[in-house]
């Protein structure tokens, strides 16, 4: 079918106008109707992008399903998805239907509430499927709003200094993006992204305030796109928003912003900073390298001294998302490979270890990790679910979470030994605070009077885990289901990128 990616991803946006023009009323039955409406439409979403997957072609390394009309203005609609795309549309299709049942508590303004998730679903899927510059920034751009609005009103005490950090973090970190798109829509004379990675944008040397940049536009335009897309992962040092906004966040949204929205940056980096601006990139990897190392110990360090379940788990993700950029700028086929490998699995981890603090959340509406204690007592289910999670998050052998961290650490030795080492570490780190908030929370005597009475796992709950299970298990034992269909194109663009890098040796950026 020629539109199947436009379907795919406005499919959430019809059902939000259908909400929004056909319920009426705030009763039961109206909130319940929205609840409904909001799954059907995500869970058919879900079973019209496997057909996505099923007629995907790992081999060709090119943009498949592409559709292109005019648009406005001279600019095209264009959308396609290739092997490092498509496996994030797949993510995003999947973990939506799951956010929407773990929502079925929510009693406040539901339909704006469900509107919210299914605007932000289209808007993110667009950012993956996107083929134009001026579209992506559109998608980019505009899944601030959904998320801004989930955090403000749905979220907890200080949900609006938390939404607003949210979005100024990041809208601020795009409009430097928004001014190299412009700088390259002129250099390039378009704005069709497989034209711009065909496109050589300059390299020679310039000087700009007293500065010589070596790598000339490149390296300029490498900075600009980099600054939006490390606030977007977030990379350390500008990470300080996301633990605020995981803690007001609700349950739902967390899961969301963890497990998708983060990996809309490593996405752009793979889709605009390597392939577009290699020699940017290559000048720059040692700084990203450190940060990336640095962000893994020092973010890990952080998540051991807190009393708050969600932001421990947030600065886990800061910590996780350390291993990806690691892996990418590797720019080696183990490192990239692992880079993607390790947000498909983060996302289905992270996300339910969200959901894990969301179900006793919701019973007892505390996060403090000193509120409780001795939980397998009284809610064993919750128990085992809770363990996998944390040992899938540790990087347990025979988990998705080991296959993502050792292929990156193997992609980074082969550059770098010492940020492999210092990044190495982060693996006893992340099993240190794993453990530690698991045995807090779940182990030890149920000595607490207001845990005595606390249900275990609904049948519901058990089915919203069912899923992320399967896939952390299946990816864990069988990773050849991730890396068979990137495979191919990461070999394409390693190979390009390391065939545009001066032969000459590395670039350096020197004041006069």
């Amino acid at each position: 079918m020629d539109n199947l990616l436009s379907i795919i991803t406005f499919i959430p946006a019809v059902a939000a106008g259908i909400l929004a023009l056909f319920l009426r009323g705030d009763d039961a039955a109206a909130r319940n109707n929205a609840k409904w409406v909001a799954l059907v439409a995500t869970s058919t979403t879900f079973l019209v992008s496997v057909f996505v997957l099923a007629g995907f072609d790992p081999a060709n390394t090119g943009f498949q399903f592409v559709e292109e009309y005019d648009w406005i203005l001279g600019l095209k609609y264009k959308m396609g998805v290739d092997g490092i795309s498509v496996l994030f549309v797949m993510l995003t299709t999947f973990l939506m239907p799951i956010t929407i049942a773990s929502c079925w508590s929510v009693e406040t303004r539901v339909k704006e509430y469900m509107i919210a998730f299914l605007l932000l679903e289209t808007l993110m899927l667009g950012v993956f499927c996107a083929l134009d510059l001026v579209l992506f920034y559109l998608f980019f751009e505009a899944g601030l709003i959904p998320m801004f609005l989930i955090i403000g009103i749905w979220g907890g005490k200080a949900r609006i200094y938390a939404a607003f950090k949210f979005f100024l973090y990041t809208f601020l970190g795009s409009v430097l993006m928004l001014v190299a798109m412009i700088a390259m829509y002129v250099d390039a004379g378009s704005t069709d992204i497989p034209t711009l990675l065909a496109h050589n944008f300059g390299s020679e040397t310039m000087e700009i305030a007293g500065f010589q940049i070596v790598g000339g536009l490149q390296t300029l335009l490498f900075l600009a796109f980099f600054a939006s897309f490390a606030v977007k992962m977030p990379m350390w040092p500008v990470h300080t928003w996301l633990p605020d906004a995981h803690v007001q966040a609700p349950t739902a949204g967390s899961v969301v912003l963890a497990a998708i929205l983060l990996k809309m940056g490593g996405y752009g980096f793979l889709r605009f900073s390597l392939p577009m601006f290699p020699i940017g990139a290559d000048l720059l990897s040692p700084l990203v390298l450190w940060m990336s190392a640095i962000a893994i110990v020092y973010t890990s360090l952080v998540a051991l001294a807190q009393e708050d379940m969600k932001k421990l788990i947030a600065y886990s993700s800061v910590a996780h998302m350390g291993y990806v950029t690691m892996g990418i700028f590797a720019a080696n086929q183990q490192g990239v490979d692992g880079a993607i490998f390790q947000m498909i699995s983060h996302g289905f981890i992270s996300g339910a270890l969200f959901l894990c603090v969301g179900v006793i959340y919701d019973r007892m509406h505390t996060r403090d990790i000193d509120a409780y204690g001795g939980l397998v007592n009284r809610m064993p289910h919750y128990a085992l679910i809770f363990m996998f999670f944390t040992m899938a998050n540790v990087g347990l052998p025979g988990t998705s979470g080991f296959v993502g961290e050792f292929l990156t650490l193997v992609g980074i030795f082969q550059v770098n030994t010492w940020v492999a080492a210092v990044a190495t570490s982060g693996v006893i780190l992340s099993a240190s605070y794993g453990l530690w908030l698991y045995r807090r929370v779940v182990f030890g005597d149920l000595i607490k009077e207001s845990l005595k009475s606390i249900t275990d796992m609904t049948t519901r709950e058990r089915a919203i885990f069912a899923p992320l299970v399967a896939m952390t298990i299946l990816l864990g034992v069988y990773p050849s289901l991730v890396t068979d269909i990137i495979g191919p194109s990461v070999s394409a663009l390693v190979t390009d990128y390391h065939a545009a890098i001066p032969a000459s040796g590395d670039v350096q950026m020197a004041k006069h």
